[in-house]
């Protein structure tokens, strides 16, 4: 394996332009997930407290292994949605260390609008089953949910990856051997109650924990029978009488100790994938923020990315004199085998068929795939055409779309139109997908898309010619709309990713999705080598 010898020098004035640029877009970042990440308002968290109720993250904090990571998922979801008022979807989501197990945390944030379920609610917390289910770990739900949010009912009930989707994966996830534990905490109301009544186990906190299907309002106007909360689905009543419930503490921190011992006796194991020593990047990974270019339309070497993120910038790179516009390779992060896929330029039919002929590489010797976006698309033009284009980037989406091995995306820089299906969008369902703030998702560029609408309206022959004024609007409205709807805080905030990640984040983070994925087992049968 060759090391990759970076041609950045840290002290040059572009480097510091660049990093000057990548360090404000950090700073919003951090801002944003400051203001995400506290939850509901001050007073709303202070009633919390008072009522003997530790936040939702200092919970998952007292749940995990002392001093190891937790990597929270689409912490910004919802961001800039319901006037910011439903921080983080109102629910924390990510992969911890439970008694040294890999466990997938879902837990509802009730100084959040009481914890109900808004639209994206529902798309993060099933899109942590979806990886727990992807990368074989048991769930832990803690639970203190209002059920629906009753005004978002039609984007939250009725439709098949709506709320009863989540339940339909509860259930067969259990069925599948992974385990489903249920911490109760608060009020489970209507479809909440189905969480912790779909677990496997279940504990219960006396006097705050409630589980129904109908609140005493509910029952008062369906029977007229008056009732109160604590006697109609209360913890001692679950555990002692109707059996929903099987185990009864006095507080929360009893509550998570014996979640932790439930785990550790699930005897559920996850082979710990084969290492090797690691060694770090012969280059800081700080230095990731002076990498990328200020100005997008300018080009960098994938390669240096590469070189501050694996051990010991080392890269055994495939193909390395044909197909430069895209570069492919194997190498290791922390230990972990990795195969790495990074654009340098559109993908022209060669970087295509290279980039097919690499991934099947993988897939056969069972190696995930990193794919590193910054890609305008795939060429066009005559030349490109007749070269084939059109079916040989249909290779390079095939190869990636039919490939068993793990997959993970991060979007670096631009991610357009068919480019980002081959280099494994959203849509291709990879473990995991992580953005930078620099990230940019759309089908294509604002430049590109007014020049087509302006050009589609020149060309409208059933309407009168255009004027210069209409044009203007056009072009400024698709500028607009697309300046809008690529930025990176309005697609996490929509689910389009798992979260965006600082740059100098990345190793640790692709680390820890490395791990996970190390001991899942590998799917049987692999694809032969596909030849050009």
């Amino acid at each position: 394996m060759s090391r990759i010898a970076s041609q950045i020098d840290p002290r040059s004035p572009v480097f510091e332009q660049n990093r000057t640029h990548a360090r404000e877009l950090v700073k919003t970042l951090r801002e944003r997930m400051a203001l995400a990440t506290a939850g509901g308002a001050e007073k709303l968290r202070q009633r919390h407290h008072d009522r003997g109720k530790l936040l939702v993250r200092d919970r998952i904090d007292r749940l995990s292994d002392p001093g190891t990571a937790f990597l929270e998922l689409s912490p910004l979801a919802a961001w800039g949605q319901y006037d910011n008022q439903v921080p983080a979807a109102g629910i924390v989501t990510g992969i911890g260390l439970v008694a040294g197990k890999h466990v997938v945390i879902i837990a509802n944030d009730a100084t959040v609008k009481g914890g109900s379920f808004f639209h994206e609610t529902v798309k993060k917390h099933m899109r942590a089953q979806e990886i727990a289910e992807i990368n074989r770990m048991p769930c832990l739900y803690l639970v203190d949910c209002g059920g629906a949010y009753l005004p978002e009912q039609d984007r939250v009930f009725p439709d098949r990856d709506h709320f009863g989707n989540l339940f339909h994966r509860q259930c067969r996830m259990s069925a599948s051997g992974l385990p489903q534990i249920s911490v109760v905490f608060g009020g489970c109301t209507a479809g909440g109650a189905y969480i912790p009544a779909l677990s496997d186990q279940v504990i219960m906190v006396e006097g705050t924990a409630r589980i129904h299907l109908g609140g005493p309002s509910i029952v008062k106007v369906a029977i007229n029978e008056e009732v109160d909360g604590e006697t109609l689905g209360g913890a001692a009543m679950h555990t002692r009488v109707s059996g929903v419930s099987d185990h009864l503490v006095p507080n929360e921190d009893q509550a998570l100790a014996l979640a932790r011992q439930l785990i550790a006796e699930t005897n559920f194991e996850r082979a710990p994938g084969q290492t090797v020593p690691v060694l770090p990047p012969r280059y800081e990974p700080s230095e990731l923020e002076g990498v990328v270019s200020a100005d997008p339309k300018l080009p960098y070497d994938v390669r240096e990315i590469i070189a501050r993120t694996v051990d010991d910038s080392a890269l055994s790179e495939f193909k390395p004199e044909w197909g430069d516009t895209v570069v492919c390779g194997t190498a290791r992060i922390h230990g972990h085998p990795v195969g790495i896929i990074g654009n340098n330029g559109a993908l022209l039919s060669q970087s295509a068929l290279k980039s097919a002929h690499f991934i099947t590489l993988c897939d056969q010797r069972n190696i995930p795939i990193l794919f590193l976006h910054n890609i305008t698309g795939f060429m066009v033009g005559t030349d490109a055409e007749r070269e084939g284009i059109a079916k040989n980037s249909a290779k390079m989406v095939y190869a990636q779309a039919t490939a068993r091995v793990p997959k993970i995306s991060l979007i670096v820089g631009g991610s357009y139109g068919a480019g980002n299906y081959g280099m494994c969008g959203r849509g291709f369902r990879p473990n995991f997908l992580f953005s930078w703030p620099s990230a940019v998702l759309a089908t294509m560029s604002a430049d590109i898309a007014s020049n087509v609408m302006l050009e589609l309206r020149r060309t409208n022959v059933k309407a009168p010619p255009a004027s210069q004024e209409e044009l203007d609007t056009i072009e400024s409205g698709v500028r607009a709309q697309y300046g809008e709807q690529s930025d990176p805080y309005y697609a996490t905030s929509r689910l389009w990713d798992d979260g965006i990640i600082e740059p100098a984040q990345t190793r640790d983070v692709l680390g820890l999705c490395l791990s996970v994925i190390a001991s899942t087992p590998a799917l049987q049968g692999h694809s032969p080598v596909y030849r050009m």
